[in-house]
This record gives C-alpha cells, sequence and structure tokens, in this order.
C-alpha cells in the first residue's frame, strides 16, 4: 500500500502539472512518434514524481526528470505491449536507439527546442484531415492542459460530446497518419485559422479562467504569446500580427485587472499607472503593422479597439466613436453574438444607455446570449446608470448563476450589495 502523499507535495506537481504538461508532451511525441504513448507515458511519469519526490525532495529541474522518466515509461509500455515476439523485439529496439539517439545523452531540451516542439504539435493537431471542432478541442486538451470540463464550457457543449471529438481527432491522427511537423509554406494558409484560433483561446483561458478562485492564470497568456511570436516569425502575416498585438493590449492590464485580495476591478476603474506600457507600445506598432498592411482580419480590429483603450487617460476620454467604427467593421466581418454585445456597450457610451439596452435586449431575444452571463450583467449595469434598480437587480439575478468562476460571483455579488 502506498503512503499517502503530504498534502503539500501534491498541490505543488498539480501546480507543475498545470504548467509543464504540454511542454513534457509535446517533447515525448516528438521523440516516440505517437500520440497517445506520449500521453500515457507522461502522466505515469507524474504518477511516479508524486511517489519519488515524496521521498527524494523535488529535483532542482523538473522538467528534465518526467521527459526522462517518462522515456522509460514508454520504453516499459511498449514492451509490455509487444512481448518480446520476433520483429516486435527490433521495434522496442529501434525506439529506445531513436529516444536516445534524439536526447543525445542529455535530457535538458532546451526552451527554445520545447517551444518548436508544441509548434509542431499544435499544427499536427490543427490538420486539415481534423474536423475544425476536433483540432482546436485536441489541441487545447493536449498542449495547453486545459480539462475537458473548461474547453467544453468554452464551446458551449457538454463534456461528454468535447470528449467525443477528442477520441474522434486522436484516432483520425493514427489513422491517416498525421506527420508531426510544422507543415512547409505552403500547407501553412489552410491550418492557419485554426492554429491562430487554438492560441488565442489558449490566451482567454489564462485571461479570464473558466473556473475556480483564479481570475486569470499568467502562465497560460504567457505561453499564447509565446506562441504567437514564434508563429509571427515563420509566418508574419497580418492577421499573425494582429493577434499578436491584441494578446499583448490584452495582457498590458493584467495588473490592474485585480486588487491584492484577488477582486476584479472593471476598466473603468482600473490604475492605468499599472498598465505595462512596454507591452502597450509594441502591441500598438504590431496593430499599426497589420492595419497598413490591409490584409487585416478580427483580430487585427480587436486589437485595433484595445489600441485606443490602452492610449486613453480614462474612460471618460476614450474615443468611444472610434470604437464604435471599429465595431461596425468587426460585426462585418465576424458577427458573433459576442461581438454583438460589446458593440452594444460601446454605443451606450456614445449614444446614453437606453441605445445600449435597446441592442442588448434584441440580443437577448434572439437567444444566441440568454446563458451568457456578461450579457445580463452589462444589462444589468446600464438599468444600474438609468436608476432602474429593480431591473439591475433582476439581470445581476440572471447573470449570477450563469458563472463558475469565484471572482466574478463575488464582483456580482458586490454590485447587488451597492444597488440603492
Amino acid at each position: 500500500m502506498l503512503a499517502p502523499v503530504p498534502e503539500k507535495l501534491g498541490k505543488t506537481i498539480e501546480a507543475l502539472y498545470r504548467l509543464e504538461s504540454g511542454r513534457v508532451l509535446a517533447t515525448l511525441v516528438r521523440l516516440l512518434g505517437d500520440l497517445d504513448l506520449a500521453e500515457e507515458a507522461m502522466h505515469e511519469a507524474f504518477a511516479a514524481a508524486l511517489e519519488c519526490w515524496s521521498q527524494t525532495g523535488i529535483p532542482g529541474k523538473p522538467r528534465p526528470w518526467l521527459i526522462s522518466t517518462a522515456r522509460f515509461k514508454a520504453i516499459d509500455v511498449m514492451r509490455r505491449r509487444t512481448r518480446f515476439a520476433g520483429v516486435q523485439r527490433d521495434l522496442v529496439a529501434h525506439m529506445e536507439s531513436r529516444i536516445s539517439g534524439a536526447l543525445g545523452g542529455n535530457e535538458e531540451a532546451g526552451d527554445e527546442e520545447i517551444e518548436d516542439d508544441r509548434l509542431r504539435l499544435i499544427f499536427t493537431c490543427c490538420h486539415p484531415a481534423l474536423p475544425p471542432e476536433g483540432q482546436v478541442a485536441l489541441t487545447l486538451r493536449e498542449i495547453c492542459g486545459l480539462t475537458t470540463e473548461e474547453i467544453a464550457r468554452a464551446f458551449l457543449v457538454t463534456p461528454a460530446a468535447l470528449a467525443q471529438r477528442i477520441v474522434r481527432a486522436k484516432a483520425k491522427i493514427r489513422e491517416t497518419p498525421i506527420a508531426y511537423e510544422v507543415p512547409t509554406p505552403q500547407e501553412l494558409p489552410e491550418r492557419l485559422d485554426a492554429v491562430l484560433q487554438v492560441v488565442y483561446l489558449v490566451f482567454n483561458e489564462g485571461y479570464s479562467a473558466a473556473v475556480g478562485a483564479e481570475a486569470t492564470r499568467a502562465e497560460l497568456t504567457g505561453e499564447a504569446i509565446r506562441l504567437g511570436r514564434l508563429l509571427a516569425e515563420i509566418q508574419p502575416e497580418a492577421e499573425v500580427t494582429g493577434l499578436l498585438a491584441l494578446m499583448l493590449l490584452q495582457e498590458s492590464r493584467r495588473a490592474a485587472r485585480t486588487s491584492p485580495a484577488g477582486e476584479l476591478i472593471l476598466l473603468e476603474n482600473q490604475d492605468r499607472a499599472l498598465w505595462n506600457r512596454e507591452q502597450i507600445a509594441e502591441g500598438v506598432a504590431f496593430v499599426e503593422k497589420a492595419l497598413r498592411s490591409g490584409r487585416f482580419g478580427p483580430y487585427t480590429l480587436q486589437a485595433a479597439i484595445a489600441a485606443v483603450h490602452s492610449q486613453a487617460e480614462s474612460t471618460a476620454a476614450t474615443d468611444w466613436r472610434q470604437i464604435v467604427a471599429l465595431y461596425n467593421q468587426l460585426v462585418r466581418m465576424q458577427p458573433s453574438p459576442v461581438v454583438h454585445l460589446n458593440r452594444a456597450v460601446a454605443i451606450a457610451e456614445v449614444n446614453g444607455p437606453e441605445a445600449g439596452l435597446e441592442y442588448i435586449d434584441a440580443l437577448l431575444e434572439h437567444g444566441g446570449l440568454a446563458n451568457y452571463y456578461l450579457a445580463h450583467s452589462a444589462r444589468a449595469e446600464l438599468y444600474r446608470r438609468l436608476g432602474r434598480i429593480a431591473e439591475a437587480r433582476s439581470s445581476y439575478e440572471k447573470a449570477l448563476p450563469l458563472t463558475q468562476r469565484e471572482p466574478e460571483r463575488q464582483f456580482l455579488q458586490e454590485r447587488m450589495r451597492q444597488l440603492k
């Protein structure tokens, strides 16, 4: 019977899994050439860490330890599967040689190589042979370490349905088979949209964590920005640049978005002295570059909107008319309910709360945002500005059960307490 794992060690390994599992898995896929085998070996390595580190302590460099342990776990798995019969023995020997040769006796792959591994795996998961919903779900699950439940919430589907997408995508990779590599320049365009969507979904999960007590997850936003920079190097198109700009501009506000106690702070109440001016300057420069190209898309337009906010001294000093104009372009290009909601909020700043309410009510009538807490929260805020307290309270009450994030729940509850 295994000894109980100390609580502190368990939490440390859980945090390490969130931070490193995507990198470890991507390197193992490169070494093994088999996604399922790499995933199994990685999980066995983390299980071994729970047992081993309680005796030896956490190594100074956990990632190489995990990769090395997973390597041997993978060989053990292959031996169990093959039972050393004839040509199968040769296959195991070949894989052992391949793994050892790839590592060159050095378990410590550099950060640059690790990130290249992750980008290769993202392109593998976003192969056009896979259905689009499977591409994104598989990448978020396998590379970015999001849970099935977190991804299901992002797609507004059940965890069971999302799990089936992942299973089908992995089966397709095995059956096709799909090479583990960054595609050639000729192949890039047909995969780029899916890759950009994945990177932005990773960023959004870090910028506004789907569940739990944390308002943000810096490891995910940082990872998304790193991947964005890699993409910009290999495919410097306007929308790649625009996405990188958008992520930098949103990330620039991280320090001002929550209080020391973890409470959410709205844009209008943020201390703009805390905004990261270096990230803003870089993001604005990327936006301008993408706009000058004339070949930009929705990411660039969203980045342009973020740039207007970033350059304003206050909410009152924000050029809301320019923001509405940018949203007018964006809804023509990407007419999603969320984009329409954001446009309605901007219209309220220009034309008053009644105008914003008219647009939001129309959106809610169509049903696309009925279960989106921000639609009800925005509606409540506009009613509050008009002094219509009963309607504001009712909208906050509708918003509250629609979010799983504790900081947002606390924010909504506090807004309700403030109503008079």
